[in-house]
């Protein structure tokens, strides 16, 4: 399991893989707004594991986008951070897509 934290963008998706949490997401938060310039897909298919604080960034992330004119959803939710979105009540705010 990787303990580090990778994105790459692709066209207007952003990839994430790794584990998103408190140690590892400095640096994507210091980059975010660079980052998220026409993101309307974030892809988290690849990430290994999520925690709260993973779990907030990814919120604000989707808040960037709104601030930018985009409504961007999620790909790639597996059952864990499913668990944790609904235990935070999330649903309408981290929508998956297909």
């Amino acid at each position: 399991m990787s303990d580090q934290l990778s994105w790459r963008l692709e066209a207007n998706q952003l990839h994430l893989s790794g584990e998103l949490q408190r140690e590892t997401l400095l640096a994507l938060w210091k980059q975010r707004e660079t980052v998220m310039k026409q993101i309307d897909t974030i892809d988290v298919s690849e990430l290994d594991r999520v925690d709260s604080a993973g779990l907030a960034l990814l919120v604000h992330l989707r808040q960037i986008a709104l601030q930018q004119g985009k409504a961007p959803q999620f790909t790639g939710i597996n059952d864990k951070l499913h668990s944790l979105i609904t235990l935070y009540n999330l649903q309408q705010i981290i929508v998956s897509r297909g």
